[in-house]
């Protein structure tokens, strides 16, 4: 990290229970802002694995503020240049241009989730931060005090750290023990009776170069999207999630909620879903590992701050993943904590700033995502005529589409005009 005075060398850091997107995101805006930070993360080496996530113009806008860089973001993904909805009969129902296409002044991107979390480390460490992350180790309780927060950690081996820190920020994802203890008596994770299988595929580009594709209805769909570029023989990584809603009367399943499962579990489901642009069982016969996982969330909490404890990213509103915002989510709350320290310190009042102002809304969100998100158009469809059309026009006005997605970007924060007008979250050269 950049030299501090020497008053900023003895402040106590700001602890980061979590080395993932939010979390290394925030420890990259807080070496801008000259705070000192330490994150723990549970895993003792960090690998790049995962699939495919979405990263919305906000959220981009954002890590190129970091230092992060187009050229650098290319290598880890694709930018989006279309989004599209397709009825179950294989005919559009609805497609709009995205990223810069679309008139952003920031692309959209496709991106491979463990290259982008490791490119937020590589940089993180390149830029003098190795002091700043400690493997191993995963937050498991915390207590507040006038001055700071004791964080606890403990190694799989049983070893246990204590720090003394300014503060504590819980970035460690759907299971955060950070939130368990700020809510004891918080409810299991919320289902909505959806079960995702997802996996990756070589092969061609579907409609543009970069397609994000949802298929089927709001209970029965498809999403494909590419997250790299194509190679020498013109493949690309696609993207896939095979999705079906069953009956939640048996409740959420136990075990091994990320399982790896042989193809023939699920598809039955999707056996007939062969158009003249994309066949779907060929495209999955021909992925490697494919996961299975249910389709959660959490239900929203009034605060994200006990204390000197705050929370940010999945964390703290965990969402269903239908509005491709989830990730977006956690840069944004990063670069909203950092604003919050520059307008009012490292301290209490801060984080009560940056709740007032995010808790409500994208707790709204996460709401509205059970709603089936943007892929409530499929269920409209649905509803109206069955998924049986010749020409959409005939079941829903273009008028009606439009405002219905227009409406779902301004709650999530990347409505055009209104993003490209907005100024910086946090000014060029800003410090605490």
């Amino acid at each position: 990290m950049r030299p501090h005075s020497q008053q900023k060398t003895n402040q106590k850091p700001v602890v980061i229970a979590g080395a993932g997107i939010g979390g290394l995101s925030l420890a990259l805006t807080l070496q801008q802002l000259d705070v000192p930070c330490l994150i723990l993360e549970s895993v003792s080496e960090l690998k790049p694995l995962g699939v495919g996530i979405n990263l919305q113009p906000n959220a981009v806008r954002e890590l190129f503020e970091m230092g992060i860089t187009a050229e650098q973001l290319d290598k880890v993904g694709v930018r989006t240049q279309e989004w599209a909805l397709v009825g179950r009969n294989g005919r559009e129902i609805y497609a709009e241009p995205r990223g810069e296409a679309a008139g952003y002044n920031w692309p959209q991107y496709s991106v491979h989730r463990g290259q982008l979390q490791m490119l937020l480390h590589d940089t993180l460490i390149s830029r003098g931060g190795a002091d700043s992350l400690k493997l191993g180790f995963k937050v498991v309780s915390y207590t507040n005090h006038t001055e700071g927060v004791s964080v606890i950690a403990e190694s799989k081996s049983g070893e246990r750290l204590e720090i003394e820190a300014s503060l504590l920020v819980g970035a460690d994802g759907l299971h955060s023990n950070v939130r368990a203890q700020m809510y004891p008596n918080q409810p299991e994770p919320h289902w909505s009776g959806a079960i995702m299988w997802r996996g990756v595929t070589m092969g061609k580009t579907l409609r543009t170069d970069a397609s994000f594709i949802g298929l089927g209805h709001h209970d029965h769909r498809l999403v494909v999207y590419p997250i790299s570029q194509p190679d020498e023989n013109g493949l690309s990584v696609m993207n896939w999630i095979a999705e079906i809603t069953v009956d939640t009367k048996q409740g959420l399943p136990t075990g091994d909620w990320n399982r790896k499962v042989e193809l023939e579990d699920f598809l039955e489901h999707f056996a007939d879903w062969d158009f003249d642009w994309l066949d779907v069982p060929a495209m999955l016969k021909g992925a490697g590992d494919i996961y299975e996982y249910p389709m959660i969330d959490r239900d929203p909490v009034p605060s994200w701050v006990d204390g000197r404890v705050v929370l940010i990213g999945d964390a703290a509103h965990v969402m269903y993943p239908v509005g491709s915002n989830g990730a977006s989510q956690a840069i944004v709350d990063a670069r909203e904590l950092g604003a919050a320290f520059i307008a009012h310190g490292v301290g209490v009042e801060a984080i009560n700033a940056y709740d007032q102002k995010m808790c409500g809304p994208i707790s709204a969100l996460v709401l509205r995502n059970r709603g089936s998100g943007p892929f409530g158009l499929l269920r409209e469809v649905d509803e109206r005529c069955g998924g049986d059309f010749e020409e959409i026009s005939d079941v829903i006005s273009q008028q009606e589409m439009d405002e219905f997605m227009h409406n779902y970007k301004s709650a999530a924060g990347f409505a055009m005009e209104a993003l490209n007008a907005a100024p910086s979250i946090i000014p060029e050269g800003a410090k605490v």
